[in-house]
């Protein structure tokens, strides 16, 4: 079973990596085993932490646009993410800007915006979740965390007062909902 495996090419390939020293401190780098794959470090650790991946990093940049970040100046490239496609920035992780490819038009947006009822900065958006289903949640998140998973509509609950209402779609027709999870009275339209 042995004679399958040919022992001449893991050791050229170990003793190429031997000879590269580390340039933060001079010392070997070699071959290294992590919980994310296969990755170069340096012999010298934990003194020093030198480490290169075997991947680039680069590999889901799917398009450079050729058009500026807003937060650093650089280049916006099209990324493909585990939630599908998205704008981010060239340099990610130091700038950390990224845009929805389904953005509604301008016009569009700004008739649909509901403020957010918890927070009052921000206002309620669109969103996918990673399963395709659809959510309405404000745009200053992580800061406010309030979702609906219903389509929300301007509205003020009849029992409570909580200025958000949510469409519900029920057999016997459509039905306003307070969007307060304390309350979720229903009245009609």
């Amino acid at each position: 079973m042995s004679s399958k495996i040919d022992h001449n090419l893991f050791s050229a390939h170990e003793h190429a990596l031997e000879r590269e020293p580390c340039p933060k401190c001079g010392g070997e780098v070699s071959l290294k085993h992590g919980k994310h794959g296969p990755f170069l470090g340096c012999s010298q650790y934990p003194s020093c932490d030198y480490i290169k991946p075997l991947h680039s990093n680069d590999g889901h940049i799917v398009k450079e646009l050729g058009v500026p970040c807003p937060e650093c100046g650089n280049e916006l490239v099209l990324r493909q993410g585990r939630y599908g496609m998205f704008v981010g920035c060239s340099h990610y992780p130091a700038c950390h800007h990224i845009e929805s490819i389904n953005q509604p038009e301008p016009e569009q947006q700004a008739k649909e915006q509901h403020a957010c009822p918890e927070c009052g900065k921000g206002h309620l958006v669109e969103r996918k979740t990673r399963f395709g289903k659809t959510f309405y949640a404000c745009d200053n998140y992580p800061k406010c965390k309030f979702a609906v998973n219903l389509p929300p509509v301007r509205g003020r609950c009849e029992e409570c007062g909580f200025t958000l209402l949510v469409e519900k779609k029920l057999a016997s027709g459509v039905k306003l909902q307070c969007a307060s999870r304390k309350c979720q009275h229903t009245q009609s339209q």
